[in-house]
């Protein structure tokens, strides 16, 4: 989205009009279609595979391998494209936002029509509420077996450090779930406020706020997980050797991690 499509977003900003006229608006809602859809499925696959592994055995989580991980990116993004195609062909349709630089699926023309309302129907229940729903109920799936975890190995003193990663995870869910049903929420709800009403009830200022909300979503996992995921911060510390910059690794943990910790970074 940074390279694609924000640089013709921010020029058309400036200039207070759209730039590039009706191939540049097409080309700029299908990749912010394509690319919003992704970014949900994949938190989705994120939280299913999560939930697996935390739910099953050491033997079981083994079987989650590279190559399965692969087809499921391929199968996320061949998804995605699939949705962000349908306009093109018919089933819906691509236009400018009410606001004026930005494009998007054209919500005011579903407007009393059954094309668009069949097409925002299924795309909301496939793409936003069957995904949040999942999402939910993974987390939470994952917070009460930490909970059951520690519960156990409460009773065995074994771990004094259990309650804190316990809360951190949870909390971790929490974030996660809140933060992708508040961006995607707001925008879902002016769609289908514009596919019953007409396009001139909403002001240009309610229709960009919830723009902005879906656009930030995929700006803040990337914090939430550097301040709770051990492994996360692994990874980013490994980009010094290759972009030439240092990141401070903050861990307290040592090599020999305890059961619940071992369960989480599986």
């Amino acid at each position: 989205m940074a390279i694609s499509m924000y640089p013709l977003a921010i020029a058309s900003a400036w200039n207070h009009a759209w730039l590039g006229g009706d191939a540049s608006c097409i080309y700029y809602a299908l990749m912010g279609f394509l690319f919003g859809v992704c970014s949900m499925m994949t938190l989705c696959a994120m939280a299913v595979i999560r939930f697996l592994v935390t739910n099953s055995s050491k033997s079981n989580s083994n079987k989650i391998t590279k190559n399965t991980i692969f087809i499921l990116i391929a199968f996320i993004w061949l998804y995605s494209l699939l949705w962000a195609i349908l306009p093109l062909v018919g089933w819906g349709y691509y236009g400018p936002e009410p606001f004026g630089i930005s494009c998007t699926i054209a919500w005011s023309k579903f407007h009393n029509s059954s094309n668009g309302f069949s097409f925002i129907l299924s795309m909301f229940l496939l793409c936003t509420v069957l995904p949040a729903l999942t999402i939910v109920a993974c987390y939470l799936g994952i917070a009460w077996k930490v909970h059951k975890a520690y519960q156990e190995i409460q009773n065995i003193d074994r771990i004094p450090n259990a309650a804190k990663l316990e809360k951190k995870l949870t909390l971790m869910a929490v974030l996660i779930s809140v933060g992708f049903l508040s961006s995607w929420t707001p925008y879902a709800a002016a769609s289908f406020w514009s596919i019953f009403n007409s396009s001139t009830s909403l002001q240009p200022i309610v229709t960009l706020l919830p723009c902005l909300f879906a656009k930030s979503s995929t700006a803040y996992n990337p914090f939430i997980y550097y301040v709770f995921s051990k492994t996360f911060r692994c990874e980013i510390k490994k980009l010094q050797c290759c972009c030439g910059w240092r990141v401070r690794y903050f861990s307290s943990d040592n090599s020999a991690e305890n059961p619940v910790s071992m369960m989480w970074s599986g």
